[in-house]
């Protein structure tokens, strides 16, 4: 039988590789949020929630600051990159090594070793990152019992190359369906091509020119882009539907509704029959004026930089707390086949933030 369990004394780069040993694509973490939660209840210290497959553990200590610790215990589909594999470099290879299982390994570590932190701290282990927003467990905890995310500060252990990057961007998907009528193409004067109808859209987007704003003094940049097309019947039919999908990353000072009515400008004369919104997910602003905020990146070191993806900053955000991202790893590694980590860097982001919280 498979061994189920955590070891919470072994160091932040072997507990990553046990990690990366549990399979936990999205959908599939209950074995894991299992073997979480006992080890958190064998410390002692920590109060230990659960809710589905989300495990939240809190040290109740009567500091005058609370910190929340994050990560999500999904990882995207294996990529015949299970189990783990570390060379002799001090690389650690593997599904999740970067994205997340090593940031996630650091939260483990300082929940096991610093019973007796200088501010109080919750651990928030969630599930459904990788996936559509409904789904996502720290939503779904955030709405379920919103007190046990309440917090002065949040650091999100997502892969950030052990530098500080403030905020997210959002992200917004949308449908432009174009429409036509179906003839046969041997007689495509008797009908009216979609996919034809889909040129102003592309020409649109082909001349798009992001806005590159700057706040708190990181340059965020924007992008509006095609990411999939589809349309066509038969080879020998003139198709009537088009829809092109759309995805907008865009710099978190533009609310939701600015987004979707900025995407709506753009594409108000190119004959869009029908606009969907498939996913929107708002960004964070990078909060990095906060006194917790500042005294964490005075801390842990660095130069903070922007962060141009989603993450889960901005339910902290929404919640009226501040929040960053900072892991061990490197972003532009995750959701390879060759995904890796240094071992190294999972041990000095561990000890960065053993002296913030013990100093």
């Amino acid at each position: 039988m498979a061994d189920t369990s955590l070891d919470l004394t072994l160091d932040a780069a072997e507990l990553t590789a046990r990690l990366v040993d549990f399979r936990s694509e999205s959908g599939d973490e209950k074995p894991l949020a299992d073997a979480i939660e006992t080890a958190l209840r064998a410390l002692g210290h920590l109060r230990v929630d659960r809710y589905g497959n989300n495990v939240v553990a809190r040290t109740e200590l009567g500091r005058a600051e609370r910190v929340i610790l994050a990560g999500h215990i999904d990882t995207v589909p294996i990529a015949d990159n299970v189990p783990s594999r570390l060379d002799e470099d001090g690389v650690l290879w593997g599904c999740g090594t970067c994205d997340m299982k090593s940031g996630v390994a650091v939260q483990l570590r300082i929940a096991a070793t610093v019973p007796a932190p200088n501010r109080d701290l919750t651990f928030v282990f969630y599930d459904n990152e990788e996936v559509e927003a409904s789904r996502n467990g720290l939503k779904h905890v955030s709405e379920a019992h919103p007190d046990w995310l309440a917090g002065d500060f949040a650091v999100l252990l997502e892969p950030s190359d052990g530098e500080v990057e403030g905020g997210c961007q959002g992200t917004l998907r949308v449908l432009l369906r174009t429409a036509g009528e179906r003839a046969h193409s041997a007689r495509s004067w008797m009908g009216s091509n979609a996919v034809h109808a889909a040129a102003p859209i592309l020409a649109r987007l082909a001349a798009y020119e992001p806005r590159r704003p700057v706040i708190d003094g990181l340059e965020y940049h924007e992008g509006l882009n095609a990411v999939r097309i589809s349309g066509g019947v038969a080879g020998n039919v003139i198709p009537d539907e088009c829809v092109v999908t759309v995805n907008f990353r865009y710099a978190p000072d533009r609310s939701e509704e600015e987004a979707l009515a900025h995407v709506h400008e753009v594409f108000a004369d190119c004959g869009v029959e029908e606009f969907v919104v498939d996913d929107h997910s708002g960004g964070a602003l990078p909060g990095l004026s906060h006194p917790a905020a500042a005294a964490f990146v005075e801390a842990v070191g660095g130069t903070p930089r922007p962060k141009f993806g989603w993450t889960d900053v901005s339910r902290f955000s929404a919640l009226g707390v501040p929040a960053v991202n900072y892991g061990p790893g490197n972003p532009l590694l995750a959701h390879k086949r060759d995904e890796r980590v240094e071992t190294a860097n999972i041990l000095a982001g561990e000890e960065r933030l053993r002296a913030w919280l013990t100093a």
